[in-house]
């Protein structure tokens, strides 16, 4: 049996792994690789501060997977909003091709599961097998 890691804080041993979806705005197909590069900076930024890790992050076109650890303390709704905040902020401001789009780069919605159902490794490998075009 695949076990997940367990995480040990002051006061907390945990193992809360998600996996998360976000959508571009009218899934339009406007992610690169040179865009999921910066992306996976920015996530892990965010889960560090958290207290948390990125462990893989992966993309289509016009959605990005992400499997993160969280500890329980986090609010995964404010997660997912300072994440979607500082990518779009991040990317926007750092490829043009984005800016010309007007509005907002990620829908207003978002996807989170919970990985318990499924060995770890079968949800990294879900999120490896994501298409990446150059």
């Amino acid at each position: 049996m695949n076990m997940q890691a367990l995480t040990r804080t002051n006061n907390c041993v945990f193992a809360l792994t998600y996996h998360m979806v976000l959508v571009t705005k009218r899934r339009r197909p406007v992610l690169t690789g040179t865009m999921i590069d910066q992306a996976r900076g920015i996530a892990s930024e965010r889960c560090a501060a958290r207290d948390g890790r990125l462990i893989e992050l992966n993309r289509e076109p016009d959605h990005l997977h992400l499997l993160v650890s969280l500890p329980p303390t986090t609010a995964l709704a404010e997660f997912a909003n300072a994440l979607k905040t500082s990518t779009s902020r991040l990317l926007r401001r750092d490829h043009p091709a984005l800016r010309r789009l007007g509005g907002a780069l990620w829908s207003p919605s978002y996807f989170v599961s919970h990985c318990g159902g499924a060995s770890l490794e079968t949800v990294k490998e879900y999120v490896r097998a994501q298409s990446r075009p150059n």
